[in-house]
């Protein structure tokens, strides 16, 4: 092992670590995240999705997943808060006709009562009471979120005493949550499987684009236990923590 060198590449990871909408490619082949959730996000979707519907994506990252829809244009809503993706969503979303709108509060989305007869949101904010306000009777939730357990061995590696971020996000509260606004639970569940890093590169670049679970992290600071998982790595060819996961379709009464 020389300190030397890996401080100078991990350092250099650490100054490239941005991304655009949500882009892993960089460390494609360096890390794996074993999704093999018991549910199927997209399927879900379709299953309940016509095309007279208007649907909204609440932080829609960079529209991606949303793209892959073909819903009609015309019915077709997003929001964002994350600056650079409003740029992007702004840039490929907003000529197609999709009414694109820059929101970062959850509980304040910027659309009247009952607009939307579905409201899909993967991986990002929501408040039961807004997701209530904005659906027509009968409408439909449907949610695939990362919960407060999730890198928290990753997290604890590193930053040992740093508290969790969101500590609600798990399936018993969030169910729970919805049936107290007063919508019915059609589905849920949870989910608890591996990530796996091959190289401590792609886990410094990782923790800093997963800034909000890696709250104050840099290689300066972290260096001693950057250098424990390297001897992890090098005896193990791995280092592994767990991802978590659930799942959540809710309705407002009709």
């Amino acid at each position: 092992m020389n300190i030397e060198k890996l401080k100078e590449e991990w350092l250099k990871e650490e100054s490239i670590a941005h991304i655009k909408g949500w882009d892993f490619s960089h460390i494609n082949d360096r890390y794996e995240e074993q999704e093999g959730m018991p549910w199927d996000y997209e399927k879900t979707i379709r299953k309940y999705l016509r095309d007279d519907m208007k649907i909204l994506d609440y932080d829609t990252g960079g529209g991606e997943f949303l793209l892959t829809l073909n819903h009609p244009y015309h019915n077709t809503c997003a929001t964002e808060g994350f600056p650079p993706n409003v740029k992007l969503c702004m840039e490929t979303l907003a000529p197609l006709g999709i009414d694109i709108r820059e929101c970062s509060d959850a509980k304040n989305i910027p659309f009247d009562d009952e607009s939307f007869d579905m409201i899909i949101n993967r991986h990002g904010d929501f408040d039961s009471k807004e997701i209530k306000r904005l659906l027509k009777p009968g409408g439909l939730f449907i949610t695939q979120q990362v919960g407060s357990e999730n890198d928290r061995d990753l997290v604890e590696m590193v930053l040992p005493d740093l508290e969790k971020p969101f500590p609600d996000l798990n399936l018993p509260i969030q169910k729970q949550k919805f049936i107290d606004a007063g919508m019915k639970i059609i589905d849920s569940d949870e989910y608890f499987g591996p990530i796996t890093f091959y190289d401590i590169g792609a886990f410094v670049w990782f923790a800093h684009i997963i800034e909000w679970e890696f709250d104050g992290f840099s290689v300066d600071k972290c260096f001693d236990k950057l250098v424990k998982m390297q001897e992890v790595l090098e005896r193990d060819g791995k280092v592994s923590g767990t991802i978590h996961r659930y799942f959540l379709v809710a309705q407002k009464e009709a």
